[in-house]
């Protein structure tokens, strides 16, 4: 594995589908496999002062589950206080987030060695950057296969197979897609589960549940980090 480069865009169903989860159980497994890693979020809305800087919560976790040290400008470098939409969030403070812009950011980072990198996008596969960009286009700049986290809640299977549909349009590869659970089950979840494994036609790298702590969940991770070596 000392020769292994993965690279991958990790993306949602919606906001709140647990990409961050899944971005940083997947580092913390490919830690415990002694690959060198490391995540970017290198756009994030919802944020807090610490010092005087503006931080991420998900970006932190992010940061704390790389093997690789990286500063915190170089994980999130475009940041927005208020929880909104990032398009929103830029108008209102008069700044411009351009495709070009974010995707230096992320090309720079990726000049620091690591043989698992994931980079996690903002909300879902649409989301705007300004007035004519979306979240995509970064994705398309940067060709990774993409990672789609499954909010497995009512209308799970119409918002996964809409996101699959799209990310195939945009011509990028995917490396698979995985099945998140929140505190909260939804009623049928075999049955829906079923009927995404036999509509979407890309790996299903597994399912991941509520897990009260976090050492209860590694070996879920492990093993879908296994699945994703293999894309």
């Amino acid at each position: 594995m000392r020769h292994l480069k993965k690279r991958f865009f990790v993306t949602g169903t919606d906001t709140d589908a647990g990409k961050t989860y899944v971005t940083v159980g997947l580092l913390k497994a490919a830690s415990r496999k002694g690959l060198s890693c490391f995540g970017l979020k290198p756009v994030a809305a919802g944020a807090i002062r610490d010092d005087g800087e503006l931080v991420n919560e998900d970006a932190l976790k992010i940061q704390q589950a790389s093997s690789v040290n990286l500063a915190y400008s170089q994980i999130n470098p475009i940041v927005f206080e208020p929880a909104i939409a990032p398009h929103i969030a830029a108008l209102k403070e008069n700044r411009v987030v351009s495709v070009s812009r974010v995707e230096g950011f992320v090309k720079g980072a990726m000049l620091t060695p690591g043989e698992f990198v994931l980079v996690e996008g903002a909300g879902g596969w649409r989301v705007p950057l300004n007035d004519r960009e979306l979240i995509s286009d970064l994705a398309k700049e940067l060709s990774y296969p993409v990672i789609l986290v499954v909010n497995m809640k009512l209308g799970c299977i119409n918002h996964a197979l809409l996101s699959i549909e799209a990310i195939k349009n945009d011509g990028l590869p995917i490396g698979g897609w995985i099945a998140n659970t929140g505190q909260t089950s939804m009623e049928s979840y075999e049955d829906n589960l079923k009927s995404l494994q036999s509509r979407i036609f890309a790996p299903f790298l597994g399912a991941l549940e509520y897990y009260e702590k976090e050492s209860d969940s590694e070996d879920a991770f492990d093993l879908i980090f296994e699945q994703v070596l293999l894309q």
